[in-house]
């Protein structure tokens, strides 16, 4: 079939908010070497730091409020004909997105990788619970693949973001701590105070050779101890994911259940590991509730709290992992790891994700299709999964090098797919 023509001097993207650091400054400006026209509407000092072509930033200065009727107007003074953003439920992305579908305006959402680490998702008009994937089923995913005849890309080298992830989201809040007098009406989507959040990650960075300690000792008596253990994978509680994907406010209200099932359903030589998100910087004082819980159930002896690392060595042992919608679900399924899920995910298929209640699937954990899931997979390499990183040098310009052509298709990814159409060959020549 044939590829349709791809025309960029048109196009006018606008830009909203984006992952800490300067990926989509870099964006911009690969768009704008296409021959693109970009702008970027920035709603505090944090934005405005990491946008480095001034004469394209657009500061918000206005009330939550006001913003849609701002919005249609940069839309109609600009002649946008695309809107870019990072995540898709923080409320000015929310009310963006809206406007956009009412303009009949392209959205590009950018998020974390539904295979990370190694790979960043590209989307359009959705991503996570409001994905297009949530409506694909695996066999229509498997006839696109057979009309494919793409190769399986290799996992690209280690980014090494985590580093560079909290020390930009450090750097970000306080530039929205210290220097944002400008935007007195900045409210930030989530709860905690700026202030907090930049104390939290400040205090993330210095403690990091202790966690590391604490967490590699906590994974030794795992690993050497022998037993049977199913695995619990936390999330942020702020995460979006978690708020506007399921049914739980915070960590500690998944945590209940999965212990209540646990101590009902495991057999009792099994023991029960909960692994905290890597970014986790203790809004919440779980690994207390943890002990407290077990406490009340009994368990105590059969609980193991693991503070943040690396997922690889914890699951090649374990029985089961359990998690609310976490893309760390995908590595259990990769491994053959029976998973249960409590939230909204995109890979909440029935031929990979058990249904059963908590205390039987402790007690008899069902596999997963290892045979779809690799349909899966490999649909997800072939069109929303995009090799490189955000926050490490080099994993930004990996990604550059691919996405920048891919927003520039005139068809999303998983449309592309579904029709036989290629979206990744370059169809421009980028000037880096």
């Amino acid at each position: 079939m044939r590829q349709p023509k791809v025309t960029s001097d048109s196009r006018v993207f606008l830009f909203l908010q984006g992952p800490h650091g300067p990926f989509f400054s870099g964006l911009g400006r690969m768009l704008r070497a296409a021959g693109a026209q970009v702008w970027r509407v920035g709603f505090n000092a944090g934005d405005q730091a990491f946008w480095f072509d001034r004469a394209s930033y657009i500061p918000y200065r206005g009330r939550l409020d006001d913003w849609p009727e701002s919005l249609r107007d940069i839309i109609l003074a600009r002649g946008v004909t695309d809107i870019v953003l990072y995540g898709d439920v923080r409320p000015v992305h929310a009310d963006a997105i809206r406007t956009a579908q009412n303009h009949g305006i392209r959205v590009h959402v950018f998020e974390e990788g539904y295979l990370r680490p190694w790979w960043v998702t590209y989307e359009r008009n959705g991503s996570n619970g409001h994905s297009r994937l949530m409506d694909l089923e695996i066999a229509q995913m498997q006839q696109a693949l057979q009309s494919s005849g793409a190769k399986t890309p290799p996992p690209p080298p280690h980014w090494g973001d985590m580093r560079q992830h909290i020390f930009y989201g450090a750097l970000y809040h306080w530039f929205v701590l210290c220097m944002n007098r400008g935007y007195r009406n900045f409210r930030p989507h989530r709860e905690v105070p700026v202030s907090k959040e930049f104390k939290l990650y400040f205090k993330r960075l210095a403690l990091m050779p202790i966690h590391r300690l604490q967490r590699v000792l906590a994974t030794w008596r795992v690993r050497r101890g022998g037993f049977p253990y199913h695995l619990v994978l936390l999330q942020l509680g702020h995460d979006s994911s978690v708020q506007a994907h399921s049914d739980f406010s915070c960590m500690a209200d998944f945590i209940t259940p999965v212990m209540e099932g646990f101590a009902k359903g495991a057999p009792s030589h099994h023991r029960l590991v909960i692994k905290e998100h890597p970014l986790e910087n203790q809004r919440e004082p779980l690994r207390r509730r943890v002990q407290a819980q077990a406490r009340a159930l009994g368990i105590s002896d059969r609980v193991h709290y693991v503070p943040g690392g690396k997922l690889a060595r914890l699951l090649d042992h374990a029985s089961s992992a359990l998690t609310i919608n976490s893309t760390a679900g995908q590595q259990a399924l990769w491994r053959g790891i029976p998973l249960r899920v409590f939230g909204k995910s995109v890979y909440d298929k029935p031929e990979l994700v058990s249904h059963q209640t908590i205390d039987e699937f402790f007690r008899h954990p069902q596999k997963p299709d290892t045979e779809a899931y690799q349909a899966y997979r490999q649909f997800l390499l072939e069109t929303s999964q995009v090799p490189g990183g955000y926050y490490s040098r080099g994993g930004r310009r990996q990604l550059l090098r691919r996405v920048a052509d891919m927003m520039l298709q005139a068809r999303d990814p998983y449309q592309a797919a579904l029709t036989g159409i290629a979206t990744i060959t370059p169809q421009l020549k980028i000037v880096e």
